[in-house]
């Protein structure tokens, strides 16, 4: 999941930002409407979260747009108006969320989750994979019943790997979907990560590297680079 913040407060925006990577999730910042619009246009995201009360060109006014233009996108509406009559405005637009401010960012995280999962909803929410299970909601993943622990950034290159369902994952898929638009194109984050991935997933090997495209996983019986 990749979340557009789009607020004008720098120090909430920030806040929330380096919360967001806590947790794992790629999350970059714009401080306006029209920053805004420009990077929808350029980078795909899963979730925009989204102050109404913005300077100049109102967040309605996005809200609008990403539901004409990216329909796939999904809106999570941030006001500091709490009337129920605020709200059903919000939801006449097309966001698909609404969080009074102040909130609590635990729930900040469940409501984008939720809604990054609404896009793929054909997926249940426990995916699997030859003996590979992950459970979305959870954060929980098992490897023939046997609890593995991962750290956040495996769990989501996982997870990505597993909603591919054998397909190849490019590592800029990797860096736009598990990392940020700071990412350093020529990092090897991605190639660290699925190492420490496949140590922790332990033998036989279910990741494949495939030459010049990336990454895919693979029944045990044919993995391997």
């Amino acid at each position: 999941m990749r979340v557009l913040i789009v607020e004008d407060e720098p120090y909430l925006a920030e806040a929330v930002q380096s919360g967001l990577r806590h947790e794992s999730i790629p999350a970059d910042i714009a401080p306006d409407a029209e920053a805004a619009i420009e990077r929808i246009t350029v980078n795909d995201y899963d979730v925009v979260l989204l102050d109404r009360d913005l300077p100049g060109m109102s967040g309605d006014d996005v809200c609008r747009y990403i539901v004409r233009e990216h329909p796939d996108v999904r809106v999570l509406m941030l006001t500091a108006a709490g009337r129920v009559s605020e709200k059903v405005d919000g939801f006449e637009l097309g966001a698909d969320d609404y969080l009074t401010k102040p909130f609590a960012f635990e729930e900040l995280v469940v409501r984008l989750r939720s809604l990054a999962r609404r896009p793929a909803a054909s997926l249940p929410p426990v995916l699997e994979f030859a003996d590979l299970t992950l459970d979305v909601f959870r954060r929980e993943v098992y490897r023939a019943g046997r609890y593995v622990k991962l750290t956040r950034k495996q769990f989501a290159v996982l997870e990505l790997l597993m909603r591919a369902d054998g397909g190849v994952v490019s590592a800029e898929t990797l860096l736009e979907k598990a990392w940020d638009e700071n990412a350093d194109p020529f990092t090897s984050a991605p190639r660290v990560t699925m190492s420490t991935l496949r140590k922790a997933l332990g033998p036989p090997d279910l990741i494949q590297t495939v030459s010049g495209a990336g990454y895919r996983l693979i029944e045990p019986e044919t993995a391997g680079d």
